[in-house]
């Protein structure tokens, strides 16, 4: 039986939700095959083995969760090979890693490169994609250098002078626009701006999470969600639909309020426009050098346009979180869904463990 470390928590803003994902990982994976290994990161980044009776505190609160601290400090060295050292437990060596971790230190790159250097396999996207998906800057303008439509945006670095208020809605053509940090998800740190004043209070918020940050322009329109699911060969679900009750898609809309969304899925939606948003997100994915696992989200216009969002290239796995409805929906279940995960995870490994490190 493979040993799979559920590698969850982190230094992000995002780690509570990154805390709900393990549980319903740890909760969902198939015991018949794997043996989770849970490995809780705390906020100030030290790596700790977690028993799975008490490894988070106020589990069912998702507005008071929190990482139980108390577990037995683990390492992992590059090249260990998956072996993890327990300070108490001498050492287990894990198969493949699950990273259910979100925003920065987690899902931009630096702990895919971690694993890899740790000669390790793990599910999500690599270095590039996972770096790419999490910038929306450099995502941008990936996605518009590839003729995929998005919406207009500026990007502001903590050093530039920022333009004024009415210079933005100008240069974006839009009365209303969303200010958001580049590298977060989960819609931290995201402000929906109509006046001056919530324009200088929008950059504030924004910049205390980062040291560059975008304004997109407002597109109405409905807010369809498509999951893929793959390496070589990636295949997008059924869309969904994200109803907000609130102004717009906030962080409190998808954690903390319980109507603050209504989660349709399918998303009902005629046959064409199911097929261009599948195919839209499969372009999406391989655009953005993407593996294993994404969400691309879109915007659907009154006119039938289709405008993409952005990628998240490691969604949600709480209860509510759309990429596993999603593929429930398209007929993977929650426990076949992770299964596959980690075996292309696997097999991507043992597909690059072939390629040559010297010059003979």
């Amino acid at each position: 039986m493979k040993k799979i470390g559920i590698l969850f928590g982190g230094k992000s803003a995002e780690h509570e939700i990154s805390l709900l994902s393990a549980r319903n990982i740890y909760d969902a994976i198939d015991r018949t095959k794997f043996e989770p290994v849970l490995i809780g990161i705390d906020k100030k980044g030290r790596w700790l083995l977690n028993d799975a009776k008490e490894f988070l505190l106020n589990a069912d609160n998702p507005a008071l969760v929190s990482l139980n601290t108390n577990g037995n400090p683990v390492t992992l060295r590059p090249e260990s090979r998956g072996m993890l050292s327990a300070e108490n437990a001498g050492n287990i060596r894990l198969d493949a890693v699950f990273p259910i971790l979100h925003g920065p230190f987690g899902e931009d790159g630096t702990i895919q490169g971690f694993l890899k250097l740790a000669e390790i396999p793990f599910v999500g996207p690599g270095v590039l994609g996972s770096a790419i998906g999490m910038d929306k800057d450099v995502m941008k303008r990936l996605l518009r250098d590839a003729g995929i439509p998005i919406g207009k945006f500026i990007t502001l670095n903590s050093y530039e002078k920022e333009p004024s208020f009415a210079e933005a809605q100008a240069a974006l053509g839009s009365g209303k626009i969303f200010i958001k940090p580049a590298n977060m998800g989960s819609s931290v740190g995201i402000s929906k701006v109509r006046s001056e004043d919530e324009y200088i209070s929008a950059l504030k918020e924004a910049f205390l999470y980062d040291t560059k940050i975008i304004m997109e322009e407002y597109i109405p329109g409905r807010e369809i969600e498509c999951a893929v699911l793959g390496n070589e060969e990636p295949a997008a679900s059924v869309p969904g639909e994200i109803i907000s009750a609130h102004d717009f898609y906030s962080y409190k809309a998808k954690y903390l309020d319980e109507k603050g969304a209504a989660l349709e899925v399918p998303a009902k939606l005629d046959e064409e426009t199911i097929k261009r948003v599948q195919e839209l997100a499969v372009k999406v994915f391989k655009t953005l050098c993407c593996e294993g696992l994404s969400r691309v989200d879109f915007f659907l216009k009154e006119n039938g346009e289709i405008i993409v969002n952005e990628i998240n290239t490691m969604p949600g796995f709480t209860r509510i979180s759309m990429y596993p409805k999603m593929w429930e929906a398209s007929g993977i279940s929650y426990t076949e869904l992770i299964t596959r995960l980690i075996e292309m995870a696997i097999k991507r490994f043992e597909k690059e463990q072939k390629i040559k490190t010297s010059v003979s």
